[in-house]
C-alpha cells in the first residue's frame, strides 16, 4: 500500500544548491505527532522523504491499551508525505513484543532503494529495527535514530530492566551513526552511555508550529467554555494525557482541592485505567461542580482545549519529552511541570513562563496553583512570558537540525571509507 505526497511539497532545489537528500523514515506504526512531523519534513526542499510503516495500527480503528478504549483518529494521518506499508510477517504481530514487528521487505527496500540515509523511529526493541540496521550497514547507508530517552529508569520499575537498559542503549547508540536527541536531557543521557558528542544532534522540538497555530485559531474560547459549562472569566487548569498511574492525575486533583481557589475549574482530557478512580475521588472531595472529566478527546478537538484553558499542568513521574508541553506553550498557556519530566524542564523559565515542582509533592503543587489562580495579574504575567518565549521557536530550526544530522551521518560514512574513525 503506498501513497504519494502532494506535488506542492516536491519542490526542486534552488540552482547551485546541493541535491535533495533521499531519506527513508522507518516508523513502527501511525502516530498523529509523527504524521505532523513528516508533513513538515516533506515540505523542506532539501529533503526527499519516504516513510515506511511496519504496522498500520493507528490508521485504523482499534483498541488503544493505554487509553483503555477503542479509538479512531478523526483527522487524516497519511496525507502530505510519501509513505508505504511493509507487510508484517510476525507470527504474533503487535507492538508489545520484540518479534511483534517482523517486516522482511525492509531488507530489499533499504538495500535497493538508493537512499542517502535511513532515519529510524521504531525504537530498538523490535526485530525489524535490527533487520534495518543490518540492511543499512550491508550497503553503507548512514543510520540515524530519533530518541526521547532521558533516563535508564524503566517505567515499570523493573530491576532487571534497570540493569540491562544502560548496556543495551549504549550499544545501540554506538551502533548507529547519528543520534537525533529530542532534548538536551536526551543528549546528556547519551553522553553518559558513551555516545560521542559529535555524533549527537539535538532536535529543538517535534512540533510543527505553524500547523498547530493554524489549528488553534479555528476555535473560540467562549464557545468551548460554554460546552464545558464554565464561565467566560473563570480560571481554568488543564490536564491533557492518558489516565495512567505514571501520569499522576490524582496528584493534580488533590492539589487542586487543597488550593481551593474560589471560582476555579479543573478540566481533565483523556481516558485510561485510572478514570474510574479519578471520578470517585472527585465525588469524595466534593468537586463535581468545579471539575470536568472529558474522557478521550479526538485530534480535531484538541486545540480547542488549550484555547479555552489558562494554565497547563503535567505531574508525570515518567514522561521523557511530551509534546503536550510545547502544544500548551504555543497556545499561550503557562506550564506547571513535575521535575521528573526531564526532557521539558529546559522549556520552563520558572516564574516567567511557568513553574517546576518536585514530583509527587501535591502540597507544593497546591501552593503554586493557589498563587497563580487567585491572582489574575500573576496569571496574565505568566501568559505574557510564555508568548514572548515561544516567539523565538521556529519550525525552520527543527528542519535545519534534521538536515544537519543527516549530513553528519553521511559524512561519517564517507570518512569511515577513507579510514577515518
Amino acid at each position: 500500500m503506498t501513497a504519494t505526497v502532494p506535488t506542492q511539497t516536491q519542490q526542486p532545489t534552488k540552482p547551485g544548491s546541493p541535491s535533495r537528500y533521499r531519506v527513508l523514515i522507518l516508523a513502527s506504526h501511525v502516530v498523529p505527532y509523527g504524521s505532523s512531523g513528516f508533513r513538515l519534513l516533506a515540505q523542506d526542499p532539501r529533503l526527499d522523504i519516504q516513510v515506511a510503516y511496519c504496522s498500520m495500527q493507528g490508521a485504523e480503528r482499534g483498541l488503544d491499551p493505554e487509553f483503555a478504549t477503542e479509538i479512531q483518529w478523526d483527522e487524516p494521518l497519511l496525507e502530505g508525505f510519501s509513505w508505504t506499508h511493509l507487510p508484517n510477517k510476525s507470527l504474533h504481530p503487535g507492538l508489545a513484543r520484540f518479534f511483534g514487528l517482523w517486516n522482511p521487505g525492509l531488507w530489499s527496500l533499504i538495500r535497493n532503494g538508493g537512499f542517502d540515509a535511513i532515519l529510524i523511529y521504531t525504537g530498538y526493541m523490535y526485530a525489524s529495527f535490527w533487520l534495518s540496521v543490518l540492511a543499512a550497514k550491508s550497503k553503507r547507508v548512514p543510520i540515524l535514530i530519533s530518541s526521547d530517552s532521558t533516563t535508564t529508569q524503566p517505567r515499570d520499575g523493573s530491576r532487571l530492566k534497570k540493569r540491562l537498559k544502560p548496556f543495551i542503549l549504549g550499544r545501540v547508540y554506538r551502533t548507529i551513526d547519528v543520534l537525533m536527541a529530542g532534548s538536551p536531557a536526551v543528549e546528556e543521557l547519551a553522553l553518559s552511555l558513551g555516545m560521542p558528542k559529535e555524533r549527537i544532534v539535538v532536535i529543538p522540538s517535534g512540533m510543527n508550529k505553524e500547523e498547530w497555530i493554524a489549528r488553534t485559531a479555528k476555535f473560540e474560547r467562549r464557545v468551548v467554555r460554554e460546552e464545558w459549562g464554565i464561565p467566560a472569566n473563570a480560571p481554568v487548569v488543564l490536564f491533557c494525557a492518558k489516565l495512567q498511574p505514571w501520569k499522576r492525575p490524582l496528584d493534580l486533583l488533590r492539589a487542586f482541592a487543597k488550593a481551593a481557589v474560589p471560582g476555579a475549574f479543573l478540566v481533565v482530557a483523556g481516558d485510561g485505567p485510572q478514570r474510574a478512580e479519578l471520578e470517585r475521588e472527585v465525588r469524595d472531595l466534593r468537586l463535581a461542580e468545579s471539575v470536568r472529566i472529558l474522557g478521550f478527546v479526538n485530534l480535531s478537538r484538541l486545540p480547542g482545549l488549550y484555547k479555552a484553558a489558562d494554565l497547563f499542568v503535567l505531574p508525570s513521574e515518567y514522561d521523557p519529552c511530551p509534546l503536550v508541553v510545547p502544544e500548551a506553550m504555543l497556545s499561550g498557556l503557562p506550564v506547571i511541570l513535575s521535575d521528573a519530566v526531564l526532557g521539558r524542564l529546559g522549556m520552563i523559565d520558572s516564574g516567567i513562563s511557568g513553574y517546576i515542582y518536585p514530583c509527587g509533592d501535591s502540597a507544593r503543587l497546591a501552593e503554586i496553583l493557589k498563587s497563580v489562580l487567585s491572582d489574575p495579574s500573576h496569571l496574565n504575567s505568566l501568559k505574557e512570558g510564555v508568548c514572548r518565549q515561544m516567539e523565538s521557536w521556529r519550525s525552520s530550526d527543527l528542519l535545519d537540525a534534521s538536515v544537519l544530522a543527516i549530513e553528519k551521518a553521511m559524512q561519517r560514512i564517507q570518512d569511515s571509507g577513507k579510514g577515518k574513525p
